[in-house]
């Protein structure tokens, strides 16, 4: 049997399934991904785009810039996923929505230029001042 790895939004009205492993993990300090989240941060978790499916509701989804599109839940407004026009093969999804997060710890801190000072980057992993792909 494949693997299955299962998460969803604050309410349950979007839940998601994947069937193989993600092939990156990150944190990224980038200010647009702060704005989404209303956090300093985000962990993100990279699945290639044929092996997520929704399994339960479909996402709001949002351009938050010419090349990226996000999505959340129209109900409760958790941050689901983001998409960049220029990689169709992968989606990004809030590690933190996965069932169990602890799984999946990042290994990577990107877009570090724009960490805000009071947040302390974590020194056991790698860091780039922008993504890690470019």
């Amino acid at each position: 049997m494949g693997m299955s790895i299962e998460g969803g939004c604050l309410c349950g009205a979007i839940r998601y399934r994947a069937t193989a492993p993600p092939v990156s993990r990150s944190i990224c300090h980038c200010r647009s991904c702060r704005r989404a989240s209303g956090a300093p941060s985000v962990a993100w978790s990279t699945f290639h785009v044929n092996s997520l499916v929704f399994t339960r509701g479909l996402p709001v989804r949002f351009r938050s810039s010419p090349d990226v599109m996000r999505t959340f839940c129209g109900v409760c407004g958790t941050q689901l996923s983001y998409r960049h026009d220029d990689d169709v093969d992968s989606i990004d999804i809030t590690t933190a929505t996965l069932d169990a997060p602890e799984q999946f710890p990042p290994t990577k801190e990107i877009w570090i230029e724009h960490k805000l000072p009071w947040e302390r980057a974590n020194e056991a992993m790698r860091h780039y001042p922008r993504t890690s792909t470019g």
